[in-house]
C-alpha cells in the first residue's frame, strides 16, 4: 500500500500537500467536526509514493474549522533570488505556497506580485520559459479576481517548473521545490491552528510517511546538494518534527503545535529571510 502522506502547496502543489479526507460532520451534515485522515480526496493524485491531493482541500477544511484570517499568516515581503541553486530551488516552492496563501487571503496585488516572483526564480533555475505563460496567466485571473483560476494556474506553474526540471536532469532540485512549498505551506497551516487551537485542526499535522518521505530524499541527495549550508540545516531540524506529531490515534497538543511552527518558521527564515 502507497504511504498516506499531509503535503502543502508543493506542493507543494508540490510541494507541498497534504491528504485527507473530510467526514460528514466537517461537510455540515453533523453538527460536530471532524477530519478523518484515514481517507483521501478522490482528487489526490500519486507522485512517487507520495499521494498529493488538490491544495484547496487542505484550505476547505481549515475554513470550516474556523474561517482563519489568511491575511495574518501572508508574507508580504519580496524576497531576493539566492546565489545558490539549491536554495533558489526552496524559495521557489516558498513562493508558490504562499500564492495558495494569498489566493485564500484574496489579496490580488500580492498574488500579482508572487506570479511576478515565480517568474524570476523560474528564469535563475533556468526554466523560464516553462513558467512565463503561467506567470502572466496568474497576473491576468488574480486582476480578475478569479481565484479558481489563479489556483489552478499555480498548480500548473509547479507542475510545468518541476517537468522542466526533470528535462534538465535536475530532478533532486525538483524535490527542494516540492520540500520548500511543503516547509511554508506547514508553516502557515501550524500558524493558523495554533491561533484556533482544536484537536481535529491540529490532526492536519499528523504527517508521519511524509516526514520519512522528505527524510528519505534529503539522504540520498548528491553531497553537493547536502553541503548546501540551507539543505544541511533542514535535514538535521526536519526529524526533530516527528516526535511532536505522536502517533496516528493520539491527539496533538497545542504546545506540540507551537514547537513544530518554531521548526519550520526557522527553516522557512533560511530560505527566504525577511529583508532588515
Amino acid at each position: 500500500m502507497k504511504n498516506r502522506v499531509f503535503l502543502l502547496p508543493s506542493t507543494v502543489a508540490a510541494l507541498t500537500m497534504f491528504a485527507f479526507a473530510v467526514s460528514p460532520a466537517a461537510r455540515g451534515d453533523e453538527p460536530k467536526q471532524h477530519i478523518d485522515v484515514s481517507k483521501l480526496p478522490q482528487q489526490a493524485t500519486l507522485v512517487d509514493d507520495v499521494i498529493v491531493p488538490v491544495p484547496s482541500e487542505v484550505f476547505g477544511v481549515l475554513d470550516k474549522l474556523g474561517s482563519p484570517n489568511w491575511h495574518d499568516v501572508l508574507r508580504t515581503d519580496v524576497p531576493s533570488v539566492p546565489s545558490e541553486r539549491p536554495e533558489t530551488a526552496l524559495l521557489l516552492g516558498n513562493v508558490i505556497a504562499e500564492g495558495f496563501i494569498a489566493v485564500e487571503a484574496q489579496d490580488s496585488e500580492q498574488v500579482k506580485k508572487i506570479g511576478r516572483t515565480v517568474l524570476q526564480l523560474s528564469d535563475a533555475m533556468g526554466v523560464r520559459k516553462a513558467v512565463l505563460a503561467r506567470s502572466n496567466a496568474i497576473i491576468e485571473f488574480a486582476d480578475k479576481k478569479d481565484w479558481p483560476r489563479v489556483r489552478q494556474e499555480l498548480d500548473g506553474a509547479l507542475t510545468d517548473v518541476k517537468e522542466a526540471m526533470v528535462v534538465l536532469h535536475d530532478e533532486e532540485l525538483a524535490q527542494l521545490v516540492s520540500l520548500g512549498g511543503w516547509l511554508r505551506g506547514t508553516e502557515a497551516l501550524a500558524q493558523v491552528v495554533n491561533r484556533n487551537y482544536t484537536k481535529d485542526s491540529a490532526g492536519l499535522l499528523h504527517q508521519p510517511a511524509l516526514l520519512e518521505y522528505f527524510d528519505h530524499r534529503l539522504a540520498h541527495m548528491s553531497a553537493r546538494l547536502r553541503g548546501d549550508e540551507v539543505v544541511a540545516k533542514i535535514q538535521k531540524r526536519l526529524p526533530e518534527i516527528r516526535p511532536l506529531i505522536g502517533e496516528a490515534d493520539s491527539d496533538i497538543s497545542q504546545q506540540s503545535v507551537d514547537q513544530i511552527r518554531d521548526i519550520v518558521h526557522d527553516l522557512v527564515s533560511a530560505i527566504a529571510p525577511t529583508p532588515s
